[in-house]
């Protein structure tokens, strides 16, 4: 479907800015729990995590707090995760010093939707500069056949826009396809609306995946789309399809274009669905009952998966029934990423096989 670069190290490198995920036991809400469980994370992450899972090499680039705990439970994770990383270490100087982020959500249940906040003051991932980096040997000598950015880094610092910027540059020139997943953030845009807007543009044109939701399309990018909201989705999908011709007409480089679709009904029932573009190709995937356990890293986990399926070689229907199956796999985990135990899983989950496996 697109072709890669054969030589590469890794099949994914994604740079991120790693966090931690605090997780009130048994779908309490937050504010009246007492026991929580943690996990490492990040929007990044997440979808590197299903290449890594199924046996390809990914690569993190990010940045760590020396010394900490809590990096080193994050550098155990990834390695849990058989992801390669690096990245610079921060001193934390002194009490106000930088840390890694925290992310507080509760998972909802039921009638209950889930309640998430973000603590991100001192976030040593708004640091990440190419300074730190070796960008001839990670993109030149290593090698990434894919390189997934997010407009969560993206916006997430002045030195971070320009980090990815530069990432995408150095990728693009050493024959790396570039993955952009849009991911708009109000509070992230706040003040900056302008300037990132330009840099967004440069990165979408230098990218050959594109990926966002209704909003992200009209937000960072300019481009009409369809009201936002899930209300009835299914029958917004000819207005999805005219917003990703019109975002094709803008970026006529870029080779493929996603978004997903969800619907929802309860915190634990969804409508899940795709929309993938290739060429004048659509493959369509319309919105279908899923259920949720958890529903934070459900749409990573469809990028992660679409991902895959490009690795593999596959075409965009594949591909995007692959994606929707690692989303709703993702789902329903307790963590933030996908984890699947082989492509047969996923597979089962997109022909609706729930059976017993043996």
């Amino acid at each position: 479907m697109i072709e890669l670069r054969s030589d590469a190290k890794y099949a994914m490198i994604i740079p991120t800015s790693m966090g931690i995920r605090l997780t009130p036991a048994d779908h309490q809400p937050f504010h009246c729990s007492d026991t929580f469980k943690m996990q490492a994370t990040s929007a990044e992450s997440n979808v590197g995590s299903i290449s890594s899972f199924l046996g390809l090499p990914v690569k993190i680039l990010t940045a760590f707090v020396k010394d900490s705990p809590v990096a080193r439970f994050i550098k155990d994770d990834l390695a849990g995760r058989h992801m390669d990383y690096e990245g610079p270490e921060f001193v934390q100087d002194n009490p106000w010093g930088v840390r890694h982020q925290i992310n507080m959500a509760d998972s909802g249940w039921g009638s209950r939707g889930p309640r998430v906040q973000n603590d991100r003051a001192g976030e040593v991932g708004r640091k990440l500069n190419v300074k730190d980096f070796d960008l001839d040997r990670i993109f030149g000598t290593e090698g990434a056949k894919i390189v997934h950015l997010s407009g969560l880094i993206a916006a997430l610092s002045e030195e971070t826009s320009e980090f990815c910027l530069e990432i995408a540059r150095a990728a693009k020139k050493h024959g790396s396809r570039i993955s952009f997943d849009l991911n708009h953030r109000a509070s992230f845009w706040k003040g900056r609306e302008a300037l990132l807007a330009e840099q967004f543009k440069e990165i979408a044109s230098l990218s050959d995946i594109l990926i966002g939701n209704e909003e992200d399309f009209q937000l960072c990018l300019g481009v009409e789309g369809p009201e936002a909201g899930g209300n009835d989705i299914s029958a917004k999908i000819d207005g999805f399809k005219e917003m990703i011709n019109r975002v094709k007409k803008e970026y006529a480089d870029t080779t493929l274009f996603a978004t997903t679709l969800r619907e929802v009904e309860s915190a634990n029932l969804h409508h899940w669905g795709a929309i993938v573009s290739h060429g004048s190709e659509f493959a369509v995937i319309e919105p279908r009952e899923i259920g949720v356990i958890d529903r934070i890293g459900g749409g990573d986990g469809f990028v992660g998966g679409l991902l895959y399926g490009v690795l593999q070689g596959w075409d965009a229907e594949k591909s995007s029934q692959f994606g929707w199956a690692t989303g709703a796999l993702t789902a329903t985990l307790y963590t933030d990423y996908g984890q699947p135990a082989d492509e047969d899983q996923v597979w089962s989950i997109w022909k609706g096989n729930a059976r017993v496996q043996r």
